[in-house]
């Protein structure tokens, strides 16, 4: 008895320590990395923001702009909106990795994604204020670093000014960045990648300075870019575009191009687009909308949009009903969304843009209409931004869809095109080649009408907003519950949380 008592103990305690090893063994996964890489953090944040750029689009930025109408489940075109949590989900969930990138360089500004982490997270966060005002940002995403699980909302002033000073940092970092550098799904990688991302921030200030210049004074801030072109390289061409090209081969399509052909066809062409269109003798028209099946028939083609903000039954007659009405153009249909005759859809053709040149040709075209800034020559600008996007389109569109979009004989000396008259109405022919310019930009073309209120957009006689057109998402309904003391002050101190308290920049 001895013997066992004093072997027990021995015992015990051995298969203490198998088991406490075999269990640290068997919940250690030694296959699993417990890191990753800038590389494939930067490629996974680009891909989910762009995407939630062609979604935003298609959802609510078309329609709003009215570049697009719906005939079907109206409420979108009628400003029956609920909460729109795309944006909002995109921004926070992907920042967390942009943090995570911002942890593996180390603080190392030489390291070239520490400045294109910076251009991501300025655009990321002005997507988020732009659409919602206030919101989270110098506390946003530090629950795991710092344990702050309920972050501060921030005035929308504020951020501006942290989003503006991390553009202009990761210009200068990126002058002298060095390092391998890959992961990069908008230009391709490599040290002659670094240049177009300045170019990127840089025309992104230029944009967010403009859209600033309804509160502030910014004449000389613009001025500083464009008159130090070697220190603040900008866009020069089509080629510096910040796009995310697709591929033929899932899961790298077109986002739309698995869409349900019933869920496509709810959306059609605006009444507002092909209007303005055809009374410029546009070529564009046939890139963003299709001949009406009807026209088609009867050997008379033509491309008839539908009006924005109508009725369920009023949206579903009009013109004789679908038949009478354009589709959503070839080059950014679905798999099962051709026309009778027409070249299969390509899964690759459409794009999803962050900013291209002809906006930003169109932004110094009325910077220097308005003298805010002094270098070079407004109508220059903007002939180039005309001429930028038509070739863009022509670019873009497959050869396969033979279709001319060529920019007609004599298009930028017509009247209604030509850069004259009195300063309004050239800032009206500016803002409305800007609008055509911006089509399926995420929210862009809303944003600008915010600051602008140019081109008119006129509610539907259905619209269910009392006639306004909507300025801002309300914020996540979640929110209220997971931190609504933060939430609360933003509204306090906003307005109320509904579509039409403006945000501050557009006040």
């Amino acid at each position: 008895m001895k013997l066992i008592k004093s072997v027990l103990p021995v015992l015990g305690l051995a298969l203490m320590t198998g088991c406490t090893k075999d269990f640290s063994d068997t919940n250690t996964n030694k296959n699993n990395t417990t890191t990753v890489t800038p590389d494939l953090l930067l490629s996974g944040i680009i891909k989910s923001t762009m995407d939630r750029q062609v979604s935003e689009a298609w959802g609510i930025g078309n329609i709003v702009a009215q570049h697009h109408a719906k005939i079907q489940f109206v409420n979108e075109d009628r400003y029956g909106w609920n909460e729109q949590n795309g944006i909002w989900s995109t921004v926070y969930g992907n920042y967390r990795n942009l943090q995570n990138i911002f942890t593996s360089v180390n603080g190392d500004e030489k390291n070239p994604y520490y400045g294109v982490a910076l251009i991501m997270k300025s655009w990321m966060f002005a997507m988020a204020t732009d659409a919602y005002g206030d919101v989270p940002y110098s506390e946003a995403g530090k629950a795991k670093t710092e344990g702050l699980y309920q972050p501060v909302y921030d005035k929308q002033e504020d951020i501006y000014t942290g989003l503006l000073a991390d553009l202009k940092k990761a210009n200068e970092v990126l002058a002298t960045a060095s390092g391998t550098f890959t992961g990069d799904l908008l230009y391709g990688g490599g040290s002659s990648a670094l240049l177009k991302w300045r170019k990127l921030a840089n025309s992104l200030r230029l944009r967010y300075l403009l859209r600033l210049s309804k509160k502030k004074n910014v004449n000389a801030d613009m001025q500083a870019i464009v008159g130090d072109a070697a220190n603040n390289p900008v866009f020069s061409g089509n080629a510096d575009n910040a796009e995310l090209k697709y591929l033929a081969a899932a899961p790298n399509q077109w986002p739309l191009y698995g869409t349900r052909v019933g869920s496509f066809d709810e959306f059609r062409v605006s009444k507002t687009l092909t209007d303005r269109l055809t009374a410029l003798n546009d070529s564009r028209i046939r890139v963003f909308g299709r001949p009406t099946q009807t026209s088609v028939a009867a050997g008379t083609p033509v491309i008839q949009g539908v009006p924005n903000g109508l009725s369920d039954v009023d949206a579903l007659a009009y013109n004789g009903g679908v038949q009478g009405v354009s589709r959503v153009g070839y080059t950014f249909a679905c798999l099962v969304c051709n026309d009778a005759g027409q070249a299969a859809p390509d899964p690759s053709a459409a794009r999803a843009l962050l900013m291209t040149y002809a906006e930003l040709q169109f932004i110094l075209a009325e910077a220097r209409l308005k003298g805010m800034i002094s270098t070079g020559d407004a109508d220059t600008y903007y002939q180039n931004g005309i001429n930028a996007n038509f070739a863009y389109w022509q670019s873009v569109v497959p050869a396969a869809y033979n279709l001319n979009v060529g920019m007609p004989a004599g298009y930028l000396t017509q009247p209604m095109v030509a850069l004259s008259g009195t300063n309004e109405e050239m800032l009206d022919k500016i803002a409305l080649q800007k609008w055509i310019a911006l089509y399926f930009n995420g929210l862009e073309a809303w944003f600008d009408w915010r600051r602008t209120g140019k081109p008119a957009i006129v509610p539907g006689p259905a619209n269910l907003n009392n006639g306004k057109v909507p300025v801002r998402y309300i914020y996540p309904l979640s929110e209220q519950s997971l931190n609504g003391a933060n939430r609360a002050a933003a509204v306090q101190r906003q307005g109320a949380d509904d579509l039409n308290t403006r945000p501050w920049i557009a006040q």
